[in-house]
């Protein structure tokens, strides 16, 4: 779906050898998610969920800015109670895609990260980001508090340093963010890029179909019972042993060799 303003795609996707990169491309509106940006993302996730030979998938951004959130100026022109629910449906609906995903997706963040582009971050599975990068839940400044952000926040970092965040608005740096849980990597600026890859690279060397029941399984347990979440794992790891890639892997392991994958 293209910017109407200038013609150029909202989202661009590049193809490597395992793994996508998908990345924003609406600098001038500081990558805000518009409803057109929204569905131009949702696209590009449905396409890539079915994409077994795409082990990985790295979101990022064009421009100093890596998004600022729910396009205000588009907010402001809605009148109407479902119009505003509509949207905050769809940016929901997005965040819950990624999550649910079946290839873990990893944040590249340079610049800001505000609002509803911080409940982005948050709702990936890593996030690396560059050391300058910050992040930021303000809506309390502008009488909107950030109550959707805050769900895939508040499942991130611990209660009290949500509350700071969505309390008081204030920004904070990348260092502070990885101690906080919210980015698993801080790099410096120039090698942001490469490291992201790297590390999509890395997941996308291993077992997809391992990744993939790994990552469903995570997402499942953590909201369980203690009980209920082992008996639930013990499950999984038992249908893992029967795929072909375990048996390979342990095999390759024994017998000190690379384990050829079928990622099934």
């Amino acid at each position: 779906m293209p910017d109407t303003a200038t013609d150029m795609p909202l989202v661009a996707r590049t193809d490597h050898d395992g793994f996508v990169t998908i990345t924003m491309n609406n600098p001038s509106r500081r990558n805000a998610l518009s409803g057109a940006m929204m569905t131009a993302l949702q696209q590009a996730f449905e396409q890539i969920a079915n994409e077994t030979d795409i082990r990985c998938v790295i979101l990022a951004a064009e421009g100093p800015v890596f998004c600022a959130g729910h396009d205000l100026k588009e907010m402001r022109g809605i009148t109407e109670c479902d119009q505003h629910a509509s949207l905050f449906n769809q940016c929901s609906e997005l965040m819950m895609t990624i999550v649910s995903l079946p290839q873990p997706v990893i944040a590249r963040v340079r610049g800001m990260a505000t609002a509803a582009g911080c409940q982005l971050v948050a709702s990936c599975d890593l996030a690396v980001a560059a050391c300058t990068a910050r992040f930021a839940t303000p809506g309390v400044n502008i009488g909107l508090f950030c109550s959707t952000p805050m769900v895939a926040l508040s499942r991130n970092i611990a209660r009290k340093h949500a509350m700071r965040m969505l309390l008081t608005g204030d920004p904070i740096n990348a260092e502070t963010a990885f101690s906080m849980g919210l980015v698993s990597d801080v790099v410096e600026d120039d090698d942001l890029e490469t490291r992201t890859n790297e590390l999509a690279a890395g997941i996308a060397a291993r077992s997809g179909m391992t990744v993939r029941l790994g990552k469903q399984a995570f997402y499942k347990q953590i909201e369980m019972p203690l009980s209920q979440a082992y008996s639930y794992a013990s499950d999984v790891m038992t249908a893992n042993m029967q795929k072909h890639d375990a048996r390979e892997g342990i095999g390759a392991f024994v017998e000190k060799r690379h384990p050829s994958w079928r990622h099934e």
